[in-house]
């Protein structure tokens, strides 16, 4: 049975899309807690396109790569991917505030599903505190500057 989380970000869904899909950002926010950070990421955002993050403890203890293929993309509105024998789909879904994202996976056997639902929820969790700091940080040099963000 698949396991879903999302978040809702105060942000545009061309903000979201970017943070969501640019390997600079994704190193900034993928990660499910302090001691953990992402060293490497790599996007080939087409379907057939790979993609990739090396995860690592920052105490160098651990470390893991996260990858696999896209199988659909539809821009700011819909990601679908397979890693290994897994398959998930991330869905940004336009509001009046901004854009809540949600993730759909396929669990692992490993692990018990409450477990990788806090995990993934962790990482959603950083990734709205990202955009959201990034948008506000954005909006005051505009404010500072005079220009529109």
């Amino acid at each position: 049975m698949a396991i879903t989380v999302e978040t809702h970000v105060e942000a545009t869904a061309a903000e979201v899309w970017r943070a969501y899909t640019t390997p600079r950002d994704i190193m900034l926010w993928n990660a499910a807690s302090d001691d953990w950070h992402t060293t490497a990421a790599e996007v080939d955002l087409r379907v057939g396109g790979a993609f990739s993050s090396r995860m690592e403890a920052k105490d160098g203890s651990f470390g893991f790569d996260f990858e696999g293929t896209y199988t659909a993309i539809e821009p700011e509105k819909r990601i679908a991917y397979v890693f290994g024998d897994r398959a998930a789909s991330v869905e940004f879904l336009d509001t009046e505030t901004g854009v809540t994202v949600r993730v759909t996976f396929d669990p692992e056997t490993e692990h018990p599903a409450d477990m990788q639902r806090e995990g993934w929820q962790a990482i959603l969790d950083n990734f709205k505190k990202h955009v959201e700091r990034w948008g506000a940080r954005r909006r005051n040099a505009a404010a500072v500057s005079g220009r529109e963000p």
